[in-house]
């Protein structure tokens, strides 16, 4: 398995409000987690930085192996981290700060992650590019719903209003799922600063070229620039390789 991860300000942004790390616990086993915060010029970085290296700092002292127990932890770590960025949040220096979260670790060719807001995990397979999690945004439950169309929710004035994050009063309700892998598939975890700016299909063509795991990933971040970077721009980018197997 190969891992490249790459974040950027953009284009328009003054500061970096999505965060991305990868953590491996007592039992060798990866924790990617990828998050784009909200909620003010200081609070969002906060938010984003803070939950992530918190599952970090959690996840490392784990011994956990196997898929189940991955799940009961994301149940557990996931609803805490919600109630502390929440109370934060209250005070004035960081008011209604939250993040967006993605969470993936892999387990002999399976895939287990917790999707939270409307960053996206999504996977390149048999040359096509299919989008695992659905967005938890107003927009994203009108497509799914069948009152817009991909292309109309691009364009949709309410398109950042988000239904869950790290950070609300009620309990957070992640997507948790399981996605069995095969020898040469590509995952992407990625913030909408990449998917409001470049195409599935663009995307689908980067991760197919014929260059490194970090040049793809490079390439990802330039191509969302190119087309303006209204946002910060981050990608994780694992490829399920040979070695995986042994």
């Amino acid at each position: 398995m190969e891992i490249s991860l790459l974040t950027d300000v953009g284009q328009k942004r003054t500061n970096n409000q999505d965060y991305v790390n990868r953590y491996t616990n007592r039992a060798g086993i990866d924790l990617i987690v990828l998050a784009d915060g909200m909620g003010g010029h200081r609070a969002g970085h906060i938010a984003s930085e803070m939950a992530a290296t918190d599952l970090g700092v959690s996840w490392v002292d784990t011994q956990i192996h196997t898929l189940n127990d991955v799940r009961e932890w994301f149940a557990v770590v996931l609803e805490q981290e919600n109630q502390k960025i929440h109370e934060l949040g209250q005070t004035e220096e960081y008011r209604g700060m939250g993040t967006t979260l993605e969470a993936v670790v892999i387990i002999d060719h399976q895939m287990i992650y917790a999707h939270i807001g409307d960053s996206r995990i999504g996977l390149v397979r048999d040359g096509e590019y299919s989008q695992l999690t659905n967005d938890h945004s107003l927009v994203g439950a009108l497509v799914r719903a069948g009152q817009l169309t991909e292309e109309e929710a691009q364009h949709h004035p309410q398109k950042n209003f988000i239904t869950q994050s790290i950070g609300q009063q009620n309990p957070v309700e992640a997507d948790i799922a399981l996605k069995t892998l095969e020898l040469g598939d590509y995952i992407l975890v990625n913030s909408d600063g990449l998917t409001n700016m470049v195409s599935n299909e663009d995307i689908r063509d980067i991760i197919l070229s014929d260059v490194s795991l970090n040049s793809k990933a490079e390439s990802l971040v330039r191509f969302a620039n190119n087309a303006g970077g209204t946002d910060n721009i981050t990608v994780a980018l694992i490829h399920i390789t040979e070695e995986a197997r042994q």
